[in-house]
């Protein structure tokens, strides 16, 4: 019924309209733009998955990435319709078996402080909610 595939710049119109709509997704015009996940996808080969139905329509997505040290997940998303059927916890396991393989042990992800759902299913996976930890950010230019 679903159909598993690495994530090709050709999945950006479909992907980039599901996280659009997907409730606590944080997006930006600037890393979130058609070049800017090409780049991340040409720098990140074979990490990151879409999930397509039988109709070809993408329904979930995961941008995974490393820096030589970390994983980092990004994006991780399921079209409403479609949850509840194990396709997220699905390509995040292709993403963590691909950092495995290049030898990366540990793998992080941020999440919306209010994004309710988010936090919800990341504590059920498993996943360590770290406090401790600030991230901050700045523009490049």
């Amino acid at each position: 019924m679903y159909t598993y595939k690495e994530m090709t710049i050709e999945h950006y119109d479909q992907a980039i309209r599901l996280w659009e709509r997907t409730p606590g997704m944080g997006l930006s015009e600037e890393v979130d733009s058609r070049k800017a996940i090409s780049t991340y996808l040409q720098r990140n080969p074979g990490l990151s998955y879409v999930c397509l139905d039988e109709n070809e329509n993408l329904i979930g997505t995961v941008l995974c990435g490393n820096d030589g040290r970390r994983g980092f997940m990004y994006h991780v998303a399921v079209d409403t319709a479609h949850r509840g059927r194990s396709i997220a916890k699905t390509l995040i396991r292709f993403s963590l078996q691909q950092l495995r393989h290049a030898g990366i042990m540990k793998c992080h992800l941020m999440v919306l402080d209010d994004n309710e759902i988010g936090n919800r299913f990341w504590a059920s996976q498993g996943w360590q909610r770290r406090d401790h930890i600030l991230l901050y950010s700045s523009s490049t230019f």
